[in-house]
């Protein structure tokens, strides 16, 4: 692969027809002018200029490789500009991945207004709990509750994620609200068993960490089902408010023991490092941000 730099001198020099005004068009010296050209040809190892005391011409080669350097050229610069008119403006397609909750309730009802704002950009989306792989798999963004961040990626924190020990107003009538974490041992705790730590509930209280035994007679490895199994009066659990904020806000569940609970997750964005982020990545980034925001929707009231 030839350099295109001498390329592009030596296509000056050919529509110019001397070096001198081949370099003033480029800014550049004549003597570097000349060397260039003199570098193309001896890498090619044909003589692509005639040359005189007065007069530069091209060789028969010359002729025939400067109509090719043309095109080459004129290639290169329609490249660059489908890459500013993408970077410019958010353009094409935006191949998001998002947690199946959160993608669910959160990212999937925004997409209409996102896409309402840019008409030029279409969205692939997928909706996911497995760890995506965004180099193999050409992701432009993943959406991902997390704690702990992989290293290769840059994360933007969109929302955090707050949970609550919730249950019905009729559960908490007939067994009584907690008011301490030790007060649990006498409640119907239903366990969600993504957590790692079945049987055993963390708080935070002025005394620092607790770790309480909790037992149920339910372990559902799904936020959203455990939901509304606590919505049907069977027990309390800890569940994340992106998914039971409604519930909450119309009191339909009620909460305890909410300050014992820290924020230990957020909501981020994550994608590839890039020194110039797309256009269409910023746009999204951008726009989930004003969606969700430090004070998100679901956490009002």
């Amino acid at each position: 692969m030839r350099d295109l730099n001498l390329m592009a001198v030596f296509a000056h020099v050919a529509e110019t027809g001397s070096f001198s005004a081949a370099a003033r068009r480029l800014g550049m010296s004549r003597s570097a002018v000349s060397k260039a050209v003199a570098k193309l040809e001896k890498e090619l190892g044909a003589r692509l200029l005639n040359r005189s005391t007065r007069h530069l011409s091209m060789t028969e080669v010359g002729a025939a490789y400067v109509e090719h350097c043309s095109r080459i050229l004129d290639e290169a610069v329609r490249a660059e500009q489908v890459v500013d008119h993408l970077h410019a403006q958010p353009r094409g397609v935006l191949k998001v991945a998002a947690s199946v909750a959160f993608g669910t309730l959160h990212v999937a009802p925004a997409l209409a207004d996102f896409l309402g704002r840019y008409p030029e950009l279409d969205i692939d989306m997928t909706i996911t709990d497995r760890a995506i792989d965004m180099a193999e798999e050409g992701c432009d963004v993943v959406v991902r509750v997390a704690r702990d961040l992989p290293p290769n990626l840059v994360a933007r924190r969109l929302a955090p994620v707050r949970r609550k020990l919730c249950a019905t107003p009729a559960y908490f009538g007939k067994h009584g609200v907690p008011r301490i974490p030790q007060d649990l041992a006498r409640h119907n705790c239903l366990d969600y068993t993504h957590s790692g730590e079945q049987g055993l509930w963390r708080f935070t209280g002025p005394e620092g960490d607790i770790a309480v035994p909790v037992s149920g007679r339910l372990r559902i490895n799904d936020d959203e089902a455990l939901s509304q199994a606590v919505l049907g009066g069977l027990g309390l659990a800890l569940l994340p408010t992106f998914i039971i904020g409604k519930d909450l806000q119309a009191g339909r569940l009620r909460a305890a023991l909410s300050e014992y609970i820290p924020v230990e997750r957020h909501v981020y964005a994550l994608y590839l490092p890039t020194r110039h982020l797309p256009a269409k990545v910023r746009a999204f980034i951008d726009f989930l941000l004003e969606r969700f925001g430090p004070d998100p929707y679901w956490d009002r009231d």
